[in-house]
């Protein structure tokens, strides 16, 4: 398996677009997945409910605030939670977000 990340890489933002990022309920539920899964997933596992052009569009928000990487995985498109960059930034804050999202859902 040969995961090539994309080359441009966005910084983490600031506090105020990563709560903008999050407070969508459907890029809520794609972090949250992602960090079921460990922090790497197909984008087609990240969402249901939505077309795929609708994901895209919020994976593209989640990519611009820094939450999220694409990865090209032999020839299939991932997702990586960024989860120890957006600690630098915001410690605690994906914790205490993903952790309140998964106790609703329980």
């Amino acid at each position: 398996m040969t995961a090539q990340p994309e080359a441009d890489q966005l910084p983490v933002a600031g506090i105020q677009q990563l709560l903008a990022a999050l407070q969508d309920p459907v890029r809520l539920e794609m972090v949250r997945r992602l960090v079921d899964a460990g922090g790497e997933a197909q984008c087609k596992l990240l969402y249901d409910g939505v077309g795929k052009s609708t994901a895209a569009h919020h994976f593209k928000i989640l990519r611009e605030a820094g939450i999220t990487e694409r990865l090209t995985v032999d020839g299939t498109v991932h997702q990586r939670l960024r989860a120890a960059d957006v600690d630098d930034v915001a410690p605690g804050l994906l914790d205490a977000v993903v952790g309140a999202a998964q106790r609703a859902t329980d």
